[in-house]
């Protein structure tokens, strides 16, 4: 070290490298070798026992994990793409508004402004099958005459919170294609009507492949959000009933914190990631080829 002298830059940034190597990087240091150990918390000495990749090798013959892996995978397919549709409807509407667009576009922001756990104790209670206001709106209306167990059916309590994540973060959509919509030039679309193009087919062939981008953007960050959805899950039903609505981070959670076993829920985060890691590229790659479509067209 002798006749090292650091730069100035590196001084002033040194005190927040310190900060995140110990609040980031150490713990996913730590954690990441606590999955090759049978670390469980009632037993600390556990954490220096070496045993490889047998956690990871229990997890692929671990049903529960597959099945909320495949619950996972299910909760991200619906809500991404329920998510689009509605979001592009809505940024199309606000689009067209003549008058108090930024009063709608504030209003479309408003889910956003909800934390994930009150959006969870909001459907919980709007799903009850006493008091809730689904069922007794149903009941009123002469839809149904008995309460419909929302939360306690696993069928309808995946549905309720495939419902709770779509409308806590449809605005995420709405608000990147508005902003596409917004930017885009008004020449082609005014040529495709000169042209005799339907407004279908001036959707199809010159709106949306310019809005494509935005939406590949929405769905790479919600994808990273759904596939660790924990906590709207935690707060509606808990991972029931009876399991049929455990995803996976919520499995993480209980293996690491109900059954102690720290070691194996860190492998099963770490398995957990390559999910976010392949929907992440995915839809890297499909914004890459929109973003080249635009390039060449345009």
């Amino acid at each position: 070290m002798k006749g090292f002298k650091p730069s100035a830059p590196f001084l002033l940034l040194l005190p927040a490298i310190i900060v995140l190597a110990a609040v980031v990087v150490l713990p996913l240091i730590l954690s990441l070798y606590s999955s090759f150990t049978p670390f469980r918390l009632t037993r600390p000495e556990t954490f220096f026992v070496f045993v490889g990749f047998r956690n990871y090798l229990s997890i692929l013959s671990n049903a529960d994990f597959w099945w909320a892996f495949g619950r996972t995978v299910l909760l991200l397919t619906i809500a991404l793409n329920l998510e689009m549709l509605l979001g592009l409807g809505l940024a199309m509407l606000v689009e067209k508004a003549t008058r108090g667009q930024r009063i709608l576009r504030t209003l479309m922001m408003f889910p956003m402004m909800f934390s994930p756990i009150l959006v969870g104790f909001q459907f919980k209670f709007m799903f009850n099958d006493n008091i809730g206001l689904v069922n007794n709106a149903l009941q009123s209306l002469g839809i149904t005459q008995d309460a419909i167990p929302w939360l306690i059916e696993g069928h309808l309590a995946f549905i309720a919170i495939s419902i709770a994540e779509i409308w806590s973060s449809t605005s995420i959509f709405a608000i990147l294609i508005l902003a596409g919509l917004l930017a885009m030039p008004k020449e082609p679309l005014e040529a495709a009507r000169v042209d005799g193009c339907t407004p279908w087919q001036t959707f199809r062939y010159v709106t949306w492949p310019f809005v494509m981008p935005f939406a590949y953007i929405a769905m790479t960050i919600r994808s990273l959000d759904v596939a660790r959805a924990y906590d709207i899950v935690k707060i509606m039903t808990d991972g029931g009933p009876a399991g049929r609505t455990e995803l996976l981070w919520t499995l993480v959670g209980r293996t690491a914190y109900s059954d102690a076993r720290m070691g194996l829920a860190n492998a099963m985060a770490y398995f957990s990631i390559l999910l976010s890691i392949a929907f992440t590229v995915y839809f890297y790659n499909k914004l890459a080829a929109a973003r080249a479509q635009i390039g060449a067209e345009w």
